[in-house]
């Protein structure tokens, strides 16, 4: 199929456009290249990508590329794009979150309600169901409590009302904490396993006893190519890892992986960090046939040899 990509040039977005060629799929990858400071990161992601004659890449904002050009023949539409982070998304800064998580998004919706797309996936977050006690399904109430979490939020309900209103043939994944190579830098592993190679100190954010459903990146990919598949729509799924754990438990697998003893620098919790995700991954289980399979030693040894590849050479 023809299939278009939006943040192609992202974390999970550029594993997801190598595992669509993989599959036979012409990709149109979108990215606006955001962040100047990463841009050499993100063109790394696409570099391989782009020896592909199967790929085209399409650098612009959605807000204003033509759409109907760039949708041309596309069948399956990801929507990955979107300015992500807890703590960057307050004050001033959520104009941004907004231009980017709500408003690109009605506009990409509005121009595919009449299209014949197969399927348009939605990448969502853990971070719409805010403060969470034990396993969370997908029926919890969704109440964020980070300007983030609200803006993907308002990307859900948009999609819901564009399959109720127009049958656009949609479904959300609710991504719960992504890790792996290629990962954002300023992500906790990423930071993490950065820190540790230059033996600088980590900031450490709390005591540690606060719980993640890391989820690794080829799992979360393997979710998007279930979901394209998935004849049902208008379904939101979670997408959890293998096990849950710790952020000192990930400081010890650090440092079993690395080899080397990690220095903290204690910092108070943050605020719209929730101590707790937990993801109950039955119903993609039960309809996607998801099963997360890469265990953390695996996933943060993979991260390893990614962060001293790109920080050494």
């Amino acid at each position: 199929m023809k299939v278009l990509v939006t943040g192609a040039a992202g974390f999970i977005g550029s594993h997801l456009c190598e595992r669509l060629l993989a599959e036979g799929h012409d990709v149109v990858g979108v990215d606006m290249f955001l962040f100047k400071e990463r841009e050499w990161l993100q063109q790394y992601n696409v570099k391989e990508l782009l020896q592909n004659p199967n790929f085209k890449l399409v650098n612009g904002n959605l807000l204003e590329l033509d759409l109907k050009e760039l949708l041309e023949g596309i069948e399956v539409i990801f929507h990955q794009a979107a300015i992500a982070g807890v703590r960057d998304s307050w004050g001033a800064n959520f104009r941004q979150y907004v231009e980017l998580n709500i408003l690109t998004t009605q506009r990409l919706l509005e121009a595919c309600k009449d299209l014949p797309l197969k399927k348009f996936v939605y990448a969502s977050t853990s971070s719409i169901y805010g403060i969470t006690d034990g396993r969370t399904s997908e029926d919890k109430p969704a109440m964020p409590i980070s300007p983030y979490g609200t803006s993907k939020l308002a990307g859900e309900h948009l999609l819901r009302m564009y399959h109720l209103n127009f049958g656009l043939p949609a479904t959300s994944l609710r991504y719960f904490t992504v890790y792996g190579p290629r990962q954002r830098p300023d992500m906790a592993f990423h930071k993490f396993l950065k820190a540790v190679l230059r033996d600088e100190s980590i900031s450490l954010f709390g005591d540690g006893q606060q719980t993640r459903d890391f989820t690794y990146v080829s799992d979360a990919v393997e979710a998007n190519i279930l979901a394209m598949n998935h004849p049902e729509h208008g379904n939101v799924f979670n997408i959890g890892g293998a096990k849950r754990s710790s952020v000192n438990q990930v400081l010890t697998v650090i440092e079993a992986v690395t080899g080397k003893k990690i220095k903290i620098d204690h910092q108070p919790m943050q605020p719209g960090d929730p101590l707790h995700t937990w993801a109950d991954i039955s119903h993609a289980r039960k309809k996607l046939g998801y099963n997360p399979k890469t265990n953390l030693h695996e996933g943060i040894q993979n991260e390893w040899d990614y962060i001293k590849k790109m920080y050494q050479s």
